[in-house]
């Protein structure tokens, strides 16, 4: 089934080219049948009847023969080999191209290491499973059936008796290959776990060092790396069991003939040139019998390559645009959350419990509270990144869930706490924004960002390389290109995510002045942590578990000294803090 699959999606639209290799394979197979025929007329009329008229003749067709192999065999390769790079190219264009759709949650319970993998392992061995088992019936199997017809042909009664043993390799080999595949499974299950130790360890090396556990770290991979030579090395055994199997029924089957077709050539009932001729054809068959023998353990490696695969190729995204969907008209930007109830998929209970909500069109309004009070999954349900389990989104009045995908979220624009920067130049991560967008309009968006400054500074300037995650960038830099990003979209509405939570004073007085420039004219929602920032907001609301428990402006919430003022005194007497003990200290 998994065969015929990958025939049907990713092989299919090949067929000239395969078809071109099988003909040339064909044409190696035919070559080598017609130079084991060859011994029977050298050997009984050039070396027994001394012909030699026939020396000439028959050095010039072996000579044609190798020329005719050789160029076959050339062409079968590399047809065979654009077949398995057009074929692995083919699967990761659609498994990018279903990744890239899937939901956020996917890529929260799929380590990055483990999608990597397939990737690169995974359809490493798919290719090389498809284009063996493409030689292999292309091939040996018909240098094998060129073969065993010329050696029925030469005395089929001896023919018989040398593949009599045969039929008993059938069992173990189906067996070599089901312990293949489980091993095969386990073998790239456990290098998506190294992948993704990998990738967590580099990203995390400044923290691996500041804690100085770089002997735990190594630990971990020495781990994985033993589990994985212990794997490779079961996976090199079984491949490896088909072969002692085939050398001992071909020697069985060498020795039979030797023995029946010697006794006859002793006796004149047959020729030396018709045993020879036997033999070379039985001998040359032997490599692509051992070949197909060895197809089934590679076939069945391959068959766990793609049930991966097609595990991923299979996955259906949650969240897409309903039949009835219809692109959004933002107006004024006016967001509600209408007694709306979510749990993430992960469990762990309700995130947010019948909660309502009112952004006005054009408005600021913060969310605060404790951390895990529902605030950054409120900001996920606006642009659909998750749906809600019960209530209503609504944007200017339209439900979230009735508009097209790409039209609310071209109408979005995000700033969260960690920055998303790619391994690209300045330019592009600030174009990012809007695809297409106009060396002008990158600029622009830099100098309201107050980014343009400090990027012309840089060794490149715009065509600066930003590294991995903009790790050549500090923290504040970082956040004023993503500032940068958001005002080039230039989306009516703004979702501020903690944008400024990490910073230090200065960085985060230098992205608030940013802020202020992006928010204006634009519907805003931002999660705090820091209350200082939001004093000036036209509404707060208190989230604690997944409801709104207060809303109103910052002087009305401090004169209701309710859960707000606490926090607010909570947190105001924690930044003051150290000034505070200071002058104790100093007395002391």
């Amino acid at each position: 089934m998994l065969a015929h699959r990958l025939w049907r999606e990713f092989m299919r639209g090949q067929w000239p080219r395969i078809s071109l290799a099988l003909i040339a394979m064909a044409a190696v197979a035919a070559a080598t049948a017609a130079n084991a025929w060859l011994m029977e007329p050298i050997l009984d009329k050039i070396f027994v009847q001394r012909e030699a008229s026939l020396l000439w003749l028959m050095s010039l067709t072996v000579l044609g023969l190798a020329l005719v192999k050789g160029f076959a065999g050339y062409f079968q390769a590399v047809l065979m080999y654009r077949v398995g790079q057009r074929t692995i190219a083919n699967i990761q264009h659609a498994l990018f191209q279903r990744l890239i759709g899937a939901d956020l949650a996917f890529f929260h319970d799929n380590p990055t290491g483990t999608l990597v993998s397939r990737f690169t392992n995974d359809a490493g061995l798919l290719r090389s499973a498809s284009a063996n088992v493409l030689v292999g019936i292309g091939r040996d199997a018909v240098t094998a059936v060129f073969l065993v017809a010329l050696m029925f042909y030469q005395d089929w009664a001896l023919a018989l008796a040398s593949f009599l043993v045969f039929p008993l390799a059938l069992r173990p080999i189906a067996s070599f290959g089901s312990r293949m595949r489980r091993v095969s499974a386990t073998t790239q299950s456990e290098i998506g776990a190294f992948t993704t130790l990998l990738d967590q360890t580099f990203q995390g090396m400044r923290h691996v060092k500041a804690y100085g556990m770089e002997a735990y770290e190594t630990s971990r991979a020495e781990r994985l790396i033993e589990t994985l030579y212990r794997l490779m090395n079961r996976a090199a055994r079984t491949r490896a069991a088909v072969s002692p199997m085939m050398e001992a029924l071909g020697g069985i089957a060498v020795a039979a003939v030797i023995l029946y077709g010697g006794y006859q050539v002793i006796e004149g009932v047959r020729s030396a040139g018709t045993f020879f001729s036997f033999m070379t054809a039985l001998l040359l068959a032997y490599q692509p019998i051992k070949n197909l023998a060895n197809l089934n353990v590679s076939l069945q490696e391959g068959l766990a390559a793609a049930h991966r695969l097609f595990a991923i190729l299979d996955v259906e995204p949650a969240i897409r645009d309903n039949a009835d969907a219809v692109p959004l008209e933002v107006k004024g930007g006016e967001i509600r959350l209408e007694s709306v109830c979510f749990s993430y998929p992960s469990g762990g209970g309700p995130a947010l419990n019948g909660l309502e909500l009112h952004v006005p069109a054009g408005g600021t309004v913060a969310l605060v509270g404790a951390s895990g009070a529902g605030k950054s999954t409120i900001l996920n349900l606006i642009p659909r990144f998750y749906d809600v389990g019960s209530g209503r989104v609504l944007v200017d009045g339209t439900d979230v869930r009735q508009a097209t995908l790409a039209s609310l979220r071209s109408a979005i624009a995000l700033v969260s706490q960690e920055v998303s920067l790619f391994d690209d130049t300045v330019r592009a991560n600030i174009a990012y924004g809007r695809f297409g967008a106009g060396e002008e309009d990158i600029v622009a968006a830099a100098q309201a960002a107050a980014a343009d400054e400090f990027i012309r500074k840089l060794p490149q300037g715009y065509d600066t390389l930003v590294g991995e995650q903009g790790i050549k960038l500090s923290g504040g830099q970082r956040q004023r290109l993503a500032i940068a990003r958001a005002m080039l979209k230039n989306a009516p509405i703004l979702l501020l995510d903690e944008a400024t939570s990490s910073l230090d004073t200065e960085s985060e007085r230098q992205v608030q002045s940013a802020l202020k420039i992006l928010m204006r004219g634009r519907t805003t929602l931002v999660v705090a942590h820091r209350l200082s920032t939001v004093v000036d907001a036209d509404l707060i609301y208190v989230i604690d578990g997944g409801r709104v428990i207060e809303s109103g402006t910052h002087a009305q919430l401090m004169a209701r000294g309710g859960a707000y003022r606490r926090l607010y005194a909570l947190q105001f007497a924690k930044e003051t803090a150290p000034e505070a003990q200071g002058p104790r200290m100093l007395r002391a």
